[in-house]
């Protein structure tokens, strides 16, 4: 009996593989994303191995430092940053030929009920349209629904999908997110 439920939970792996391969198979899937800490990263790179895309790193011109990321401080970068909504930290650098990607994931930290304005940086520097968009994130307290809706308000032109918080999460949840929103 056991013989037959281990066969048959390797089939079903292998369909659900092969099944996701095959509906990415013929798009470009970009997930970008930033990370202060390291926590956004883990799940970008977690992310990009299961849908086959390109992992790339959204890196502001001056990195955070531990000071910077004091939210109790109102005087911290973070802080400024995120009570100013026209902030928009500067880019290391842009992503190059993003027009080869038809699907774009972005990630990042939820700072305030808000993605870091840093995200905002990213998208107002790369032309994001006709593109699938499908924001996650991580987060110590908040959900992805504020953040979400606030980019979605913030860009309405874009075609967003549904996204997810990916906080400690195993691989198969990640697959039926994934299989929920077409990819």
């Amino acid at each position: 009996m056991e013989t037959k439920t281990l066969l048959f939970t390797v089939i079903a792996f292998l369909f659900t593989s092969l099944h996701t391969m095959a509906q990415n198979n013929d798009k470009r899937i970009l997930v970008a994303y930033f990370s202060a800490t390291g926590t956004t990263a883990r799940a970008a790179e977690k992310l990009a191995n299961i849908t086959g895309g390109e992992l790339y790193a959204i890196t502001p011109a001056k990195s955070y430092t531990s000071t910077d990321l004091d939210w109790n401080d109102k005087q911290s970068r973070s802080s400024v940053e995120m009570n100013d909504p026209k902030s928009r930290p500067a880019l290391k650098g842009r992503k190059e030929n993003i027009a080869d990607y038809d699907v774009v994931f972005i990630g990042y930290p939820i700072w305030w009920d808000l993605a870091p304005r840093v995200i905002n940086t990213f998208i107002e520097s790369h032309d994001l349209t006709g593109k699938t968009v499908i924001p996650f994130a991580t987060s110590g307290g908040s959900t992805l629904a504020g953040s979400a809706a606030a980019l979605k308000r913030s860009y309405p032109s874009l075609n967003w999908k549904e996204g997810r918080l990916l906080n400690r999460i195993d691989e198969k949840t990640i697959r039926t997110w994934l299989d929920k929103v077409g990819y």
